[in-house]
């Protein structure tokens, strides 16, 4: 549905897009996931057609896109500004885009439109007051709506929930989920949050340096990060990424001799080595490869406690549930139960590059 191939483009000694490749399928919702200033705004005003590539090819549905002005290429883009008429009604702002000269509608059918969508969102009662009035959860649903009340395409969104608090956001994105299954029009949606992206993508694509640099479902991008940088960017707590060595016998020992764990793949002794462990595969006790180390801190999330364990000169991070860490004070020795057949292994990082991972043989 829409392609990138080997699209550049600089803005003087800036590089936003190094050779970016992406495909996005028919009816797909694509995340497109990475840090400010990755290029995932370029790549998307690229897409719409506000930004000319310096080199490389986008199309839309097999057409080339080189030729096609930004009005005809059929998408509808929800900017991370809002981008709304602040002195307008809810109602003149969902119902611009069907006002305008290639998309006019009769005045019932532009009505019925904006009254489905308003429904949709949950504005319905607020279509007769000025946007200037609403809170920011409302002027995302009104943003939002401004891009489905016209069919399109494509829609591309701009971290469109980034402005809101977490209540917000965790709802907007039940209601994003919910209307992609609805519509199935195919979704360009950028953010820089991983659990966004983990919640709506049918795929993600991690963007870095104006590059993808793996594109996969949600379950690809977990168990199979390739490399370590896309390891940290997915998964509160953070992985814990432990260094040290390969031993004689396959194993794995740490710097201070602490940790040994087995090893999910074959890599000659002495190699240098990062041994990731994903903090929900680690649990106080049970069964599985024993650690013993001592309670450094712990933090309440709800059910849950997040405890962090010195292990010699290394920390690990996992999630127990709230009765399982009750109790818990700094300093108190606990043993830590490992599933080994969810280690991740990587190379170790280069000032150059992240480690890339090892496949499991």
């Amino acid at each position: 549905m829409i392609r990138l191939r080997e699209v550049r483009k600089t803005y003087g000694r800036t590089t936003a897009l190094d050779g970016l490749e992406l495909d996005v399928g028919e009816g797909e919702f694509f995340c497109l996931l990475g840090p400010s200033g990755a290029g995932k705004t370029t790549t998307l005003k690229t897409v719409a057609g506000l930004e000319e590539p310096d080199s490389g090819t986008v199309e839309i549905e097999g057409e080339d896109m080189r030729a096609v002005e930004p009005y005809d290429r059929g998408v509808a883009m929800c900017f991370e500004s809002y981008a709304l008429y602040p002195h307008r009604s809810v109602y003149d702002n969902l119902a611009s885009p069907l006002r305008s000269p290639r998309h006019r509608l009769p005045a019932a059918e532009a009505r019925d439109r904006v009254g489905a969508i308003a429904e949709l969102l949950g504005i319905s009662a607020l279509l007769d007051r000025a946007v200037g009035q609403l809170s920011n959860g409302q002027r995302q649903r009104v943003a939002l709506g401004r891009v489905l009340v016209r069919p399109a395409r494509a829609f591309l969104l701009d971290e469109p929930l980034s402005h809101l608090d977490a209540k917000l956001r965790q709802q907007m994105r039940a209601e994003l989920k919910a209307i992609g299954a609805v519509r199935r029009t195919t979704t360009l949606y950028v953010t820089h949050d991983s659990v966004e992206a983990l919640a709506l993508g049918d795929r993600i694509g991690v963007i870095r340096d104006g590059r993808i640099v793996q594109t996969g479902t949600r379950e690809d991008i977990w168990y199979r990060p390739c490399d370590t940088e896309v390891a940290r960017a997915f998964g509160r707590p953070r992985i814990n990424l432990l260094p040290g060595t390969v031993t004689a016998d396959g194993g794995f020992r740490s710097a201070d001799g602490r940790v040994v764990l087995p090893l999910p793949a074959r890599v000659p002794a002495g190699t240098d080595v990062l041994v990731g462990l994903r903090p929900r595969d680690v649990s106080l006790h049970g069964d599985g490869q024993e650690l013993t180390g001592t309670v450094y801190v712990t933090e309440v999330f709800g059910r849950s406690v997040e405890v962090t364990v010195r292990l010699g000169e290394q920390h690990v991070s996992l999630v127990a549930p709230r009765a399982a860490a009750t109790g818990l004070r700094p300093d108190d020795p606990v043993g830590l139960a490992v599933r080994p057949e969810n280690l991740l292994l990587f190379e170790a990082d280069r000032p150059e590059r992240p480690g890339r991972r090892i496949e499991k043989r």
